[in-house]
């Protein structure tokens, strides 16, 4: 039974709420100081359980799974995922690679400017779950972005204002926002959001498909 297309609107707003609640979550854990296993203050987050990184690849796939049950899935669902797998391959490698040769500079540069194409680049592989998918990133990472800030700016010791070894201690709080807070939320993460939602969406679009 096909059901009635969703609209973004109706596909984010969920995933959207319980990403902020888990966002929020993991504030109160760091700054209460609750278990480090599920609350790493350590920079980029150390790979604590709690956080919103993984619910990109659920996310995806609900999206994938709704679009397609409503008649809006891609004619070759696994393309999808592969064409944005080898995407985000080439992005991570490349950028690696300049990053060997010109330095952390110029891997941060590049992996930023790849994150930008790719996202353009995959548009065109399921334009609707893209759509979604975009949607959803901003709606995930701005307020990331906005509680890296005042983060920053307090000083709170948590994994949203510590910055990455090496990382200059002469610049303002804005300019380190900018640089670890910023760009990292608004780009790279995006790109994140998008690829990894189109692999697994792609794999629920066809197991959805076949379903029909």
């Amino acid at each position: 039974m096909t059901e009635s297309r969703p609209s973004i609107k109706e596909l984010i707003l969920v995933p959207s709420a319980i990403t902020l609640a888990i966002t929020l979550l993991r504030l109160v854990g760091e700054l209460q100081n609750w278990g480090p296993p599920l609350f790493n203050k350590a920079a980029g987050g150390g790979g604590a359980l709690i956080g919103i990184s993984w619910l990109i690849l659920v996310f995806g796939a609900v999206f994938g799974w709704r679009l397609t049950r409503a008649g809006h899935g891609a004619a070759s669902p696994l393309k999808v995922s592969g064409l944005a797998f080898v995407i985000g391959l080439v992005v991570g490698f490349g950028s690696f690679g300049i990053g060997q040769l010109a330095g952390p500079n110029g891997f941060f540069g590049a992996f930023i400017l790849g994150s930008i194409v790719a996202v353009v680049l995959t548009k065109s592989l399921w334009p609707e779950l893209w759509q979604a998918l975009l949607a959803y990133a901003f709606a995930a990472r701005i307020p990331v972005a906005l509680l890296m800030l005042v983060a920053i700016m307090g000083n709170w010791g948590t994994h949203y204002d510590v910055p990455p070894p090496g990382f200059p201690d002469a610049y303002s709080p804005f300019v380190k926002w900018v640089l670890i807070g910023l760009l990292p939320q608004m780009t790279i993460w995006i790109y994140m959001t998008v690829i990894g939602g189109l692999v697994t969406g792609g794999i629920a679009g066809a197991v959805a498909g076949k379903k029909s």
